[in-house]
């Protein structure tokens, strides 16, 4: 008798109160905190309080994540750090402070239930020299790779300082979580909550073509990057990107293959709010790599992620390869 895959949430975050007191009073994040309260604009920020309060034990307290988890028919989640303690505002001396302890924190959390929950650590992208040592640092941990953002300050995924990490998380077989915080577009999304439903996947599409155009997954075939938000707008428009790499010498030149074809060797978590637009992730780039995700337990997540698969309607070995087959083998919970 075969045994089914649990059901496996990849996209579920921790919230390390330790990480905000370690950087408390540092250089650079009043200034980063302006940043991001002029991206977001007063009315964002005035729910946005509230609103992880609210969620506070879920994010901090392992009994009531499994609670949670257990009404939800979630049987295990790859837990993230909140992108917000990225802290790329930071010297290098805080930064490895950064990363060691959401390393330390989250494996921790995640000790409390070994058997159904799987952590990831953080990079301090701003400091490529330390990014290396960050990814092993978490494997030492036990966690199974780490969290990046979409950039930066000044420096794109596509920067060739980062040819190290790729390297070493290709070989280690470690995990990446593309997952974006701040999206550069600023004060021109500081209304309606659209820096988080226009930034983010806006953030994953630019994030992804700077590692497809740039050859990145040409030279790092083996990568196993996981992109938030179903890979935001790219994949329902990566025809145009195919046009552009076909059409124009200045688009082609970085990258040996069609933009679509690199979707099938990226995963994608299936948090993208549409069921249609689910059926097309899932239609490009593959059954095999779509992996349920929640967004736990933010407001821009869903309650209920089974329930989102389940109406995108797709063929039952696709809905169960999506529910957990795929992730399950990707995190070695078979």
């Amino acid at each position: 008798m075969t045994v089914p895959a649990p059901t496996v949430d990849v996209h579920a975050h921790v919230l390390l109160p330790e990480i905000e007191a370690l950087v408390a009073g540092e250089p650079g994040l009043a200034e980063a905190r302006a940043l991001d309260a002029r991206r977001n604009g007063p009315a964002a920020l005035a729910v946005s309080g509230p609103m992880v309060r609210a969620r506070f034990a879920r994010l901090t307290d392992v009994a009531a994540r499994l609670a949670a988890m257990d009404a939800q028919g979630v049987d295990v989640q790859l837990v993230s750090p909140s992108p917000s303690h990225y802290h790329y505002w930071a010297g290098e001396e805080t930064a490895e402070k950064v990363y060691r302890l959401a390393g330390e924190a989250t494996a921790a959390h995640c000790a409390a239930a070994p058997d159904r929950l799987r952590g990831l650590g953080l990079v301090p992208l701003q400091h490529p020299a330390l990014a290396v040592e960050a990814l092993d640092h978490a494997l030492a941990q036990g966690l199974l790779g780490v969290e990046i953002s979409s950039h930066a300050p000044g420096r794109e995924l596509s920067d060739p300082a980062y040819e190290p990490l790729w390297t070493r998380a290709e070989r280690s077989g470690a995990l990446l979580f593309l997952h974006p915080f701040g999206c550069t577009l600023d004060e021109r999304l500081d209304r309606w909550y659209l820096s988080n439903s226009v930034g983010q996947p806006t953030e994953n599409a630019v994030a992804l073509s700077h590692l497809i155009f740039s050859g990145v997954l040409d030279r790092h075939p083996g990568l196993k990057l996981i992109a938030a938000h179903g890979g935001g707008y790219l994949p329902t428009h990566i025809g145009r990107s195919d046009h552009a790499w076909s059409a124009r010498a200045d688009a082609g030149e970085g990258c040996a293959h069609p933009p679509s074809s690199y979707l099938k060797r990226l995963y994608f978590d299936s948090l993208v709010h549409d069921p249609h637009v689910l059926r097309e992730l899932v239609r490009v780039a593959g059954a095999d790599r779509v992996l349920l995700g929640s967004d736990f337990p933010f407001d821009m997540g869903t309650e209920d992620p089974l329930a989102a698969l389940r109406a995108a309607h797709l063929p039952d070995a696709d809905f169960h390869a999506v529910r957990g087959g795929n992730a399950a083998a990707l995190l070695r919970k078979d």
